[in-house]
């Protein structure tokens, strides 16, 4: 049965050397749940400007369904550089319209059918994001997921942001760069493994999604330590590597796949994207995971 896998917060256009493609990691996540069959769907802010009108005809394009408020502030853009194995860096426009998304019936009848949200910090650093954050989860089955892909950007990050952000959560993303920010802010000890089990015990949640880019990733629950290696491929860039990652696992878990098969999808999911430019290349989800 499909279910509704929602991606909230920003929206915006990464600006690279060569042009600009569609990005911000709930949209990015948002589509790559679409591609797997679930209804993905995006919650986001445009300005009343050519960029945000191109942003909608994208989304069209993509056929991703989406909530996406037109508000008094330019549409949001990142400026976007590689290094020489493809690793971005980002400088991010400040008071943009993913700033202020409201909390709208819209928004809210959503939420009420929602079975899993993904959220991170960046669109948390304006109090009108935020308080519709929260809003929504509020308004989500019991039973809904909340995924925080905790995406540390820049400085628009505080521990009380994050420990607020944790503790609402069932699932944490993170990648080992943000984990180390992690264990200085929250004062957790040990190798990966035991920072990420002091951190799920810490803020009671479920499971810690922990990826390392080349050095593989884990699945680490109460239980379980799923370790996977990184497949080797011939890189383009890794924006949205790490949303499509998240998308994939979400998707086959709540599918009923275990784990270690849903880690095995994010896997592989994961890898495709990093072969293509941009965070939101086409492919057939279905043969993709069964033949990488």
């Amino acid at each position: 049965m499909k279910k509704v896998i929602v991606g909230m917060g920003e929206i915006l256009w990464d600006v690279f050397p060569s042009g600009k493609v569609l990005g911000g990691a709930p949209a990015n996540f948002a589509y790559h749940v679409n591609q797997t069959g679930h209804k993905g769907s995006v919650i986001s802010a445009i300005g009343e400007d050519d960029l945000g009108r191109e942003i909608l005809d994208h989304l069209s394009n993509k056929n991703l369904p989406h909530i996406i408020q037109h508000v008094d502030h330019p549409t949001g853009t990142v400026q976007v550089t590689l290094n020489k194995k493809g690793i971005p860096t980002y400088k991010i426009t400040d008071k943009v319209a993913w700033d202020f998304i409201e909390f709208t019936p819209l928004v809210e009848e959503l939420a009420q059918k929602t079975s899993a949200v993904c959220y991170g910090t960046l669109a948390q650093r304006n109090y009108v994001t935020r308080s519709t954050f929260f809003r929504f989860f509020k308004s989500m089955p019991a039973e809904g997921l909340k995924i925080y892909d905790i995406n540390l950007r820049q400085n628009y990050y505080s521990k009380n942001i994050i420990e607020e952000s944790l503790f609402i959560a069932n699932i944490l993303k993170i990648n080992d760069e943000e984990l180390e920010i992690l264990s200085d802010l929250i004062r957790v000890s040990g190798d990966e493994t035991e920072r990420c089990q002091q951190i799920r015990d810490q803020f009671s949640l479920d499971m810690v999604i922990l990826t390392k880019g080349t050095g593989g990733s884990h699945i680490i629950t109460e239980k379980y330590n799923s370790f996977l290696d990184t497949p080797q491929v011939s890189v383009e860039d890794t924006v949205g590597a790490g949303d499509a990652f998240t998308a994939a696992f979400i998707a086959s878990y709540l599918d009923g796949d275990t784990i270690e098969t849903a880690h095995r999808h994010a896997v592989n999911v994961s890898a495709f994207v990093c072969t293509k430019k941009g965070a939101m290349p086409p492919y057939d989800y279905l043969n993709l995971t069964l033949n990488l």
